[in-house]
């Protein structure tokens, strides 16, 4: 009795298991994946941190949020870019009634250590969905000094 499988039973697994092979082959031959929409929801923003000799630039990407929406701070020589996005649904059947409504609320954040910056002199404008940064470096004056032997 043993290897013995009841009729039919095994074409039902081996159909299965193609079934199962397809849908696997289909998840991965999307371009980011099945999850690509539900993961950028949770995915921050990309940022670019650049050492221009005199002072940093943070270029942060951020499309279709308004200047309203971005929080800047800098405090303890952390910077902090804060981003809310609301996102509103509406739907309406012919009377006005809501077929559907939905709402998104998403909160990005990202912080970096920067110090030794003139805090007087950060500047941030936001042109076109890109967030950038100037922070000047505090001016270090090379002052020689002799220093008496005793």
């Amino acid at each position: 009795m043993f290897g013995m499988v009841p009729f039919g039973l095994r074409n039902n697994a081996s159909k299965r298991k193609e079934s199962l092979e397809r849908i696997m082959d289909y998840m991965f031959e999307q371009p980011l994946g099945p999850l690509s929409k539900v993961s950028s929801v949770f995915s921050s923003f990309k940022v670019d941190v650049k050492d221009c000799g005199g002072s940093y630039e943070i270029l942060a990407e951020l499309p279709g949020i308004n200047r309203e929406n971005i929080v800047l701070d800098y405090d303890k020589n952390y910077l902090s870019i804060t981003a809310n996005r609301n996102e509103e649904h509406e739907e309406h059947d012919e009377d006005g009634k809501y077929i559907c409504r939905e709402r998104h609320t998403t909160k990005m954040e990202r912080s970096f250590y920067i110090d030794d910056i003139d805090e007087s002199k950060i500047k941030a404008e936001l042109k076109e969905g890109i967030l950038k940064v100037v922070l000047p470096k505090n001016s270090v004056e090379e002052i020689k000094k002799t220093i008496p032997i005793e």
